[in-house]
Formats: structure tokens, sequence, C-alpha cells
């Protein structure tokens, strides 16, 4: 089996269905991704870890068409609303990069590719969302 390893921490591989996951203030609720010593909203350090809703809406978009060489463009960069709560950045995939395929309020679910391989055969798995049938 194919070593993988997530190429962002608040990605989880190992226990089932890939998801996200972040840490929540046990006093005000808030959501953050990265590593807090205390909740900006309350001060207090209280966290636990908090599994993230698979799909949600997309908030705001954008098409980029320039990056850095080796990216292919266009593409779809999005804000998207996780069900349940949370929000986070992540592109669109398997959609036409131009407004006549996306809109804000399209139904999006997580989906992980391998971004990119070591020397070793490790895989460095990325996310990403994509568009809910139907929508």
């Amino acid at each position: 089996m194919t070593k993988q390893i997530p190429i962002v921490d608040y990605l989880v591989l190992d226990d089932g269905t890939p998801h996200l996951v972040a840490n929540e203030s046990e006093e005000s609720g808030a959501l953050y991704f990265d590593r807090r010593n205390a909740d900006a909203k309350s001060g207090k350090d209280g966290f636990s870890r908090r599994r993230l809703a698979d799909t949600g809406v997309v908030r705001t978009f954008t098409i980029v068409h320039r990056a850095a060489p080796g990216v292919t463009v266009p593409y779809v960069s999005a804000v998207v609303d996780l069900d349940g709560g949370g929000v986070v950045k992540a592109n669109i995939l398997n959609v036409a990069a131009d407004p006549d395929h996306v809109e804000v309020g399209m139904r999006v679910s997580l989906t992980t590719f391998i971004a990119g391989t070591d020397d070793e055969g490790t895989e460095a798995v990325a996310f990403a969302y994509e568009p809910i049938e139907g929508n």
C-alpha cells in the first residue's frame, strides 16, 4: 500500500473517509484550523477537535487565470460555508472554470487528490470540493 500524508494538518486520512477537523473553542464554539493558545473571542484556552461536515455551499468564488509556473489555469478558488459550521477556502474541481458553471450557493462536497509524490513514493494528498449532482 502506498504511504499517503495530508498536505495540511487538518485533513484527516487515517480513520475512514477523508475529512477536515478544526479546533473548537470550548468557551465560544469558534472554529480554528491552526493550533491556538487561546480563543480570539473569549481569551480562554480550552479546545477540542471537531470533525467538520463534508458538504457545504459556495459563499463566494473567483476564477484564477494567472498562477505560478506549472499550475494549470484557469481554476476556481472559493470560500465554502460548511454545513453545521466552519468556513474553508478551497478550489472547486470537476466544473468548468467559468461563471456559467459556478455560482454562489452551489452545493459542494469534499474530495481529495494526489498533489505530488516524493522519490520514495509517498503521496501528498490535498483537498478540494466538487459540485454535488443535482445543483
